[in-house]
């Protein structure tokens, strides 16, 4: 009998899960010893007088901080990040592909432990140099396992668990935030001495990860589908439900293989110009897109000042429960993304936000009118983060896998993936700029958007929860204004498969 739930399928995704624990923490690490690694960086460009910091103090260290090369190196070793993000996650088909998804995520870890290393010798060489340097490889290294973990573990998870088990890659990604925040803290190693660990540490989980991978089954859908080889999908499917039948797995196999040999393997380039996937395509785009510009990343950038103009006397302990939130309602999101469904907490996760953000901007305009209502901007951070972990957060990065079969699944991670990749980015470059022109009402934009994504959601996505591939592809088919007649849509697949065999 098939268990479902086995030692070996919860190994597996624990596994993966450490790549999105190593994301996470390369995420955060990088802004609790700001001060401390700039202090670094002008001592190594010849801009740091340690004479006159002993004297100036805090003055000196901020005149010296604002030198020009030091804010450049800086905001290039924040920045080389997500550009490393942004340019391997078109490398996501082909690494997955090539050699599969287990010695995918195995090869990629090399990237891991060579930034790790990098950045925890900085001390020993140039260090605003080996920081960027570690920075951009870790980037790479994240842009690739952003794709890889959803996709193993869509790929492996039975459709029972398949939100649950989805969601567990965002809820690695905020574990890995918060536990840098915290080691990231003057008294333990966001100090003078032990800032170059810290950063090292970001390489630390692909090590022990690299161990277990050697214990974990590779996905069923690659070996049987990709491999055409039978009996290693049988091992594999009894590995991760227990010694039951396979026959219906391989029936179900068998299917997905015969619709792939229709469609051929996809590139991006493909996948963009076809309008067989236009509408998935477009839906999954959509969600990153909703994630990213929903303001997150701002509020994260704004939380320390509003939690001291509420009075906190140390905000960076209210910033660290922000992070205690992210968890709690990430877990939240893992218990009820399969008994309520996909768009139903997605939609309650962007009409709450939007709420929030609304909150947010009146607290903030009227708070020099009346200081109770920095309490209300505080209360609104905290829910706007709930809100956005119950839905927005984690689904995206799921949901892709679900909404389109093996042959063009890889190159629509990819392109969702560098979707990811680039707002973080341009909010990362560009939202500073945004607030020192909007001032207090800087969310009401976010507000708009939030809403404008709530429509779209509710209008253009379907349901997917228990959900085969083909029956979200016929929802989609029944969707279409136009549908192409079958001859249409078989000539294209005809075309597409014929371009990839010459």
């Amino acid at each position: 009998m098939e268990k479902q739930l086995t030692g070996t399928l919860a190994l597996a995704v624990f596994t993966a899960t450490l790549g999105s624990l190593q994301m996470g923490y390369s995420l955060g690490v990088i802004n609790a010893p700001q001060k401390v690694i700039e202090r670094h960086y002008a001592r190594s460009l010849g801009v740091y007088n340690e004479e006159l910091a002993r004297i100036g103090g805090n003055a000196t260290e901020h005149e010296e901080a604002s030198d020009p090369s030091v804010v450049m190196y800086w905001s290039l070793s924040v920045a080389i990040f997500s550009i490393g993000g942004m340019v391997s996650s078109f490398l996501v088909s082909f690494v997955s592909d090539f050699r599969g998804r287990v010695k995918g995520m195995l090869a990629i870890n090399v990237l891991a432990i060579t930034a790790g290393l990098l950045m925890s010798l900085a001390k020993m060489g140039t260090p605003y140099l080996m920081v960027i340097a570690g920075r951009a490889i870790m980037g790479l290294y994240c842009g690739l396992s952003s794709g890889l973990v959803p996709l193993y573990i869509g790929e492996i998870s039975p459709v029972k668990y398949r939100g649950a088990m989805g969601a567990l890659h965002q809820l690695a990604v905020v574990i890995g935030i918060l536990l840098s925040q915290v080691i990231g803290l003057e008294f333990l190693l966001g100090n003078d001495d032990m800032w170059h660990v810290l950063l090292g540490l970001s390489g630390a989980p692909a090590i022990l990860q690299s161990l277990l991978l050697l214990l974990c089954p590779e996905s069923p859908p690659y070996l049987y589908i990709k491999l055409g080889k039978v009996e290693e999908t049988c091992k594999s499917l009894k590995r991760l439900k227990g010694d039951y039948d396979t026959s219906k797995d391989i029936a179900e196999l068998q299917a997905q293989k015969e619709e792939a040999m229709k469609e051929a393997k996809m590139s991006i380039l493909r996948l963009l110009r076809s309008s067989v996937y236009r509408q998935q395509l477009f839906v999954a785009l959509m969600m990153h897109l909703s994630q990213q510009l929903s303001g997150i990343n701002a509020i994260f950038y704004y939380s320390t000042s509003i939690f001291q103009t509420a009075g906190v006397g140390q905000p960076v302990y209210a910033t660290l429960g922000v992070g205690v939130v992210n968890i709690i309602f990430t877990l939240v999101s893992v218990m009820l993304v399969d008994r309520t469904g996909r768009r139903t907490l997605t939609l309650v996760g962007l009409g709450g936000m939007c709420c929030c953000a609304v909150a947010m901007t009146v607290g903030l305009a009227f708070q020099d009118v009346n200081s109770r209502m920095s309490y209300l901007s505080m209360t609104a951070i905290f829910m706007f983060v709930s809100f956005f972990e119950i839905g927005p957060g984690p689904i995206p990065w799921f949901i892709v896998a679900e909404l389109f079969s093996q042959g063009p699944r890889p190159a629509a991670i990819a392109l969702a993936g560098c979707c990811n990749w680039t707002c973080n980015f341009i909010i990362g470059m560009f939202f500073p700029y945004l607030e020192t022109l909007c001032g207090s009402y800087v969310f009401i934009i976010f507000a708009v958007l939030l809403f404008g994504f709530s429509i779209f959601i509710y209008l253009r996505v379907p349901e997917t929860k228990g959900k085969t591939c083909e029956e979200i592809a016929a929802v989609f088919h029944r969707k279409r204004r136009a549908p192409p007649s079958k001859p249409q849509e078989e000539a294209e697949m005809v075309q597409l498969k014929s371009s990839t065999e010459a």
